[in-house]
């Protein structure tokens, strides 16, 4: 398996917001680079992990789903899906979905820890490779609903077809009463945080890892077509469902980044 530590991995840099160990030096000049137009750069790695957990929390002990799939699932840190999932739901069923070769090799070790956990390797912004994946399909039923995470990941993408065809096509293949849920860059189209979001998208574009949407209100919103939004719909990832009153004040960087839950009919 060959690594190239001369390029970013998505994986990667997430892993270096999140203060991770598997990171290489070309992955931390990302950090370093975004920290000089945000300081507090990491926020938005943590607002976007922060979000999973409390999602996966939400989905386990409140839907009666017990079958994850995860896109782009990245690099193992403190409370992956799996872990929160089973907490709640001990014969939950993940399956995570990454390319990344680091992300992988740690794949390979988690599989031979926890006969419940899987994972492949398919390129998550081609849901046709996903959904007819074998693993996929050997460890999720079609025929009852999935909880689908997208999160961290579409703003990574600025191809075509669009993020929101993408997600139409893995909405379509989605069991009634399944959940999606996505997290996303977001421009907020303020005076007050626009700048920030622009300016940051100009880092990571230029960064060595060069991808890093940040998309207004209705490019996220219509990635979510043919679902019942979760209350409170689209909404800062730091407040969605946060854990009990906020008593200190949101960094400008959680302006941001953006998430939702949608159920579909």
């Amino acid at each position: 398996m060959h690594i190239d530590t001369t390029k970013a991995s998505i994986a990667r840099v997430y892993d270096a917001f999140l203060n991770g160990k598997d990171n290489y030096e070309i992955d931390r000049e990302v950090l370093r680079q975004v920290q000089r137009v945000a300081p507090e750069a990491t926020q938005l790695g943590w607002d976007n992990r922060n979000f999973l957990i409390r999602v996966t929390r939400f989905v386990a002990s409140q839907t009666g789903i017990t079958q994850f799939l995860d896109c782009g699932s990245g690099l193992p840190t403190a409370e992956n899906t799996h872990q929160v999932a089973q907490r709640i739901q001990p014969d939950a069923r993940i399956v995570y979905v990454d390319n990344d070769p680091v992300v992988l090799a740690h794949g390979r070790a988690l599989l031979e820890e926890n006969d419940q956990t899987h994972f492949t390797a398919a390129n998550i912004f081609k849901p046709r490779e996903v959904l007819e994946d074998e693993v996929v399909r050997r460890y999720l039923d079609f025929d009852s609903p999935i909880a689908l995470f997208q999160l961290g990941t579409l703003h990574h993408y600025d191809g075509e077809p669009g993020p929101s065809e993408i997600m139409r096509e893995y909405i379509e293949a989605l069991p009634s009463g399944s959940y999606v849920a996505i997290s996303h860059f977001y421009d907020p189209e303020t005076p007050e945080h626009s700048e920030l979001a622009r300016r940051l998208e100009e880092t990571f574009l230029h960064s060595p890892m060069g991808t890093g949407v940040f998309r207004t209100r209705p490019a996220i919103e219509s990635m979510f077509a043919g679902l019942d939004l979760v209350e409170p719909g689209l909404t800062l990832c730091a407040d969605w469902w946060p854990d009990g009153p906020r008593l200190k004040p949101l960094p400008p960087i959680s302006h941001c980044i953006v998430g939702a839950v949608g159920r579909k009919p």
